[in-house]
């Protein structure tokens, strides 16, 4: 498999021949208290998830102070709030990482953050973050696109709201900043998305159309979407996660509690085990059936040079004769030996 086709993590690899990724994110789910940021890691590392993630913005950075009407927000779970006013009360403060990351590595899960301006991506240097992502809303922004490339990091780009045209322009601004490790996640930037919304089909066109490693960045209500991701070559599956859904914060009603996150790693895994290889072999799971299965058995006692008729042989269970494809070339032939009833029709006492 060429590179392009696998990154790695934390030297763990990443692609459509190993288990699916699984990034378990804690955006503003952490509700102000950094307690329940540590909680958040302990969750995912005990969920059995690859990674928690963060992210890195202040509302200086990511917007302005600004109640003109198109800094409004309209509707959904966040409507009547300026932007700044929902990213004051959902960042998470910049001092905080440096202890989060000190403890998910005490931990042993990865952490990593999605920057949102050049100086976080400068923050997370110092922390020696392992990798970056790119937020859909920011799959636009080329020159932070190259900026966190050029740290030469594995980068994963979410894809909300963006059209081929400009996914292919944030892939070649990765390259271009010297990305040599790159995934897209599809996306559906709804808060919750809808399922019918997802149009999984367009992982596959992805994977051909783009050339890079392909995932699921889900905003759906349960896990259904992302298992089914798996399937259509998914490999990395990013979901919200909270310790508590009505705990009031500004993402915690559409993300997974611990039991949901845990299962979204079991189950993504079993379906990416099932998925196996092309085989119409015998499973092993099978052995043990082939009494279940029909094939041809004498039925009456015979003497050698008898021939066989129809009151002869029948198509029977155990299989552990010849298969009923047989039954009408047997007719008219001779059996060798004497033969009782009851034994399965063998190749060795067929003339």
């Amino acid at each position: 498999m060429s590179c392009n086709n696998v990154i790695h993590i934390n030297n763990r690899a990443i692609g459509a021949n190993y288990a699916p990724y699984i990034i378990a994110e804690m955006s503003a789910n952490h509700n102000g208290d950094i307690n329940n940021a540590f909680k958040i890691i302990d969750m995912a590392k005990r969920s059995g998830a690859d990674a928690v993630k963060l992210q890195t913005y202040s509302p200086d950075t990511i917007t302005l102070d600004c109640r003109n009407e198109e800094f409004m927000i309209k509707g959904g779970l966040w409507g009547g709030q300026s932007l700044y006013e929902l990213y004051q009360k959902a960042y998470m403060p910049w001092d905080w990482h440096k202890p989060l990351f000190d403890y998910a590595r005490e931990r042993d899960i990865t952490i990593f953050s999605s920057p949102f301006d050049f100086t976080a991506v400068d923050l997370l240097e110092d922390l020696n973050a392992p990798a970056y992502k790119i937020a859909s809303f920011e799959a636009v922004d080329l020159p932070l696109i190259k900026y966190a490339a050029s740290t030469g990091k594995p980068l994963i780009i979410s894809t909300g709201m963006a059209d081929a045209e400009e996914i292919s322009e944030a892939i070649q601004a990765a390259r271009d900043g010297g990305c040599k490790e790159l995934a897209i996640l599809h996306c559906v930037s709804g808060y919750p998305a809808p399922a019918k919304d997802y149009n999984l089909r367009t992982l596959l066109d992805m994977q051909t159309r783009f050339g890079v490693p392909v995932g699921l960045s889900d905003h759906t209500l349960d896990n259904t979407t992302a298992v089914a991701s798996v399937v259509l070559g998914g490999c990395i599956i990013e979901k919200h996660v909270t310790l508590d859904r009505n705990g009031g914060g500004a993402d915690d009603s559409f993300s997974l509690e611990e039991p949901e996150l845990a299962a979204l790693c079991k189950d993504t895994k079993t379906a990416w085990e099932a998925l196996g290889q092309v085989d119409y072999g015998c499973k092993s799971s099978e052995q043990g059936n082939v009494q279940f299965r029909r094939s041809l058995y004498f039925v009456k006692d015979m003497k050698a040079g008898d021939v066989i008729d129809e009151s002869c042989i029948r198509s029977v269970r155990p299989g552990y004769g010849l298969a009923p494809k047989f039954y009408e070339k047997l007719l008219g032939k001779k059996v060798l030996v004497n033969i009782q009833a009851n034994i399965a029709v063998i190749n060795d006492v067929i003339e």
